[in-house]
């Protein structure tokens, strides 16, 4: 008697859990479930390729700063300023005036 009464709750635990487990994958594999699922893989990647790209970025100050120090390049301490913007001064007997009437090589305007 007890070992029926054990078999059948123990296939019947069997049977409850198998049919959870069933459950569980289909709701997985519905549309919403999936299209949540293919967000949350698209943020978790710009995640690491942000972080690619901010290890690639600071592997390469690094680097560079190997490079100057085995090269005794210095860097400038400070920053240095940009000249003055130069300013073209025309001299108005340098300048030509067009003549009216020919302007090109065959004397037609519209070319």
């Amino acid at each position: 008697m007890f070992r029926r009464a054990f078999w059948f709750t123990t296939g019947a635990a069997a049977g409850v859990w198998a049919t959870n487990k069933v459950h569980q994958k289909l709701r997985k594999l519905q549309p919403d479930s999936l299209a949540a699922q293919a967000a949350d893989k698209a943020v978790e990647t710009g995640h690491r390729l942000r972080q690619f790209a901010l290890d690639v970025r600071a592997g390469m100050a690094d680097r560079e700063e190997q490079l100057h120090d085995a090269l005794g390049l210095a860097e400038p301490t400070e920053a240095r300023e940009l000249p003055a913007p130069r300013r073209a001064v025309l001299d108005t007997s340098y300048r030509t005036t067009r003549t009216p009437g020919l302007t090109g090589p065959t004397g037609k305007e519209d070319h």
